[in-house]
């Protein structure tokens, strides 16, 4: 069993989707942001930066959406969320969720929240320069797609993929979405189509992509 604290269409989103790819039985507890529970007393002690996600495995807390993904791909192998240990996709895996860990969220980070910068909103220059430089990710992630896909890892389905589908929702309202480069948008209808993404919009309350 395991424990997953989340917010509906946050960074928790990709460790319910592996969870509901796996199918291992697991507890969902909501962390209302309205009510700025992530900063509560009691949900500092599991997560000390006040985030999600925040899955309990075998009663330990761990963090970090990426990691999380991995860890539960590891220990639920016959999900094939994972290349096996060894093999050239399995570098391709790591290769590809740490760049969009390191790029895209880091970098929404920066766009959603103006104040990591020092401001209430951003100027036309830095609101700019974060537009083209989460663009210049869809450009690389679109040609190797196009080249190599449908999915990251080539034919075969993955969770890297679940991490580039929540990333890719995130731009919904941008001025380009990620769904304007057509590869991604291939990429993006098929784990949509897949039931776990269906089930979790079900579970999450969750309308628009």
């Amino acid at each position: 069993m395991y424990t997953l604290y989340y917010s509906p269409g946050t960074a928790s989103m990709v460790v319910h989707l592996a969870l509901l790819e796996i199918g291992a039985p697991y507890e969902l507890r909501l962390v209302d942001f309205d009510q700025d529970a992530q900063h509560g007393a009691d949900y500092l002690k599991l997560n000390p930066r006040g985030v999600v996600p925040t899955l309990v495995i075998d009663g330990r807390p761990r963090a970090e959406s990426a990691a999380l993904l991995q860890m539960l791909a590891e220990r639920h192998p016959e999900a094939k969320l994972i290349p096996p240990a060894g093999a050239p996709e399995r570098e391709a895996w790591l290769q590809w969720t740490v760049y969009l860990s390191n790029t895209l969220m880091s970098s929404y980070r920066f766009w959603f929240y103006p104040a990591e910068l020092g401001t209430a909103e951003h100027t036309p220059e830095v609101r700019a320069a974060l537009q083209a430089k989460i663009a210049a990710v869809w450009d690389l992630l679109d040609a190797q797609l196009a080249a190599h896909g449908p999915y990251l890892l080539g034919r075969d389905f993955s969770g890297a993929d679940l991490l580039l589908t929540m990333l890719m929702r995130w731009s919904r309202n941008m001025p380009r979405p990620a769904t304007g480069w057509p590869a991604l948008k291939r990429l993006a209808d098929l784990v949509r189509a897949r039931p776990s993404w269906k089930k979790l919009y079900e579970l999450e309350g969750l309308s628009e992509w």
